[in-house]
């Protein structure tokens, strides 16, 4: 299910307006900008933010991201996802850090998530405690990549999300 979900998601934000209805934004809050788009009879909400900072600098990285979404029909609720503009190394799990917390994440193609509901929680929680969210990722090709993400503006941004997706 959870494929399905990072799949829909993914296809909502990055398809080109012939194939899907575009996201219509419903905010912007510091770092964090709030979408909502209808997807087979269910209304997407979702926070989403870019990467700050990217290293190694070597490398063309493309558009990073990182996402929590809720889903109207309650198939998702706050689920936090990261999204690169490449594949990620399928057997080297992601890891997200707020502070001194790690949460490690499965690749699905491009995008990572986390495994368990209860990380999930504890993850956005931290999120909106902190300040910076750093993600450590391997690129199917080998590389060793660094995220950093502001995480001013999440708070409002999932308040936002959440209201919309009643």
């Amino acid at each position: 299910m959870r494929r399905l979900i990072s799949t829909v998601l993914l296809a909502a934000f990055i398809m080109p307006v012939a194939a899907h209805a575009a996201p219509k934004l419903e905010g912007k809050y510091s770092d964090w900008s709030v979408y909502s788009r209808s997807e087979g009879g269910d209304k997407i909400c979702y926070a989403i933010s870019e990467a700050k900072s990217k290293s190694p600098t070597s490398v063309r990285h493309g558009d990073i991201f990182f996402m929590v979404s809720n889903w109207q029909s309650g198939a998702a609720t706050e689920q936090p996802s990261f999204m690169a503009e490449y594949k990620l190394k399928t057997n080297r799990a992601p890891e997200a850090r707020v502070g001194s917390a790690k949460y490690k994440m499965f690749v699905a193609e491009n995008e990572s998530f986390i495994e368990s509901p209860n990380d999930e929680r504890a993850l956005v929680a931290k999120m909106k405690a902190g300040a910076t969210m750093n993600l450590k990722a391997v690129s199917a090709r080998g590389t060793n990549v660094n995220y950093s993400f502001s995480l001013k503006g999440i708070t409002a941004a999932l308040k936002k999300a959440k209201a919309i997706c009643r």
